[in-house]
């Protein structure tokens, strides 16, 4: 049990990327004081927290609502998570989602797409279909990760001075990687599934 709730954290950590994160949010709230950042990130955490938490506890219900399968969402969560990742190891000025900053950010572009992006969501409709008993493990893995991502934003700036972009930047492609692979395995899974389902 521990084990698996420390390895579907890690999954969301990766696919979150709270540390690739950070230059963002540092860039979007920079103009504001001290106080009012930490709040709006709070806030923003907090969004997209309940927003992950409804595609985690309804999601097998939404995609039976849309006439979608398990296979599709698995296929298509692999193909955008490995776009993520590969923005993640070849970054580009505007950032992993083209986002350009300015202004105080109010759920958009913040809590979504940058917390709770569609590789997260993709992510968390996935987890209780491969423990379908486990939905309370699940439940706490992404309030575990949750915490840790609004630990690293709410330290950001401080993480930036101390780290430096550098690190940052190396964080970020390395955390890219290792998303690259379970990308891989995301789609895998998924083309598996359709083959077998075509016999």
């Amino acid at each position: 049990m521990p084990t698996e709730l420390a390895s579907q954290v890690i999954l969301l950590l990766l696919v979150i990327d709270p540390f690739g994160n950070v230059p963002m949010v540092n860039a979007m709230l920079r103009k504001l004081p001290p106080r009012r950042r930490r709040l709006i990130v709070l806030r923003e955490c907090f969004i997209a927290y309940m927003l992950l938490l409804v595609f985690l506890v309804f999601g097998r219900q939404l995609l039976s609502l849309m006439h979608l399968t398990q296979t599709s969402l698995s296929i298509a969560g692999g193909v955008i998570l490995f776009m993520i990742a590969i923005r993640m190891v070849f970054p580009t000025p505007e950032g992993i989602f083209g986002i350009v900053t300015g202004g105080e950010p109010f759920i958009v572009p913040l809590a979504t797409p940058l917390i709770a992006g569609p590789s997260a969501l993709a992510a968390v409709m996935l987890l209780p279909t491969e423990a379908v008993h486990a939905l309370p493990l699940m439940m706490g893995a992404l309030t575990a990760t949750m915490a840790i991502a609004t630990a690293i934003l709410l330290a950001g700036e401080r993480l930036q001075r101390w780290l430096g972009d550098p690190a940052m930047q190396a964080i970020e492609r390395l955390m890219g990687l290792v998303l690259t692979a379970l990308a891989v395995e995301v789609l895998l899974s998924g083309i598996r599934a359709f083959v077998e389902g075509l016999r």
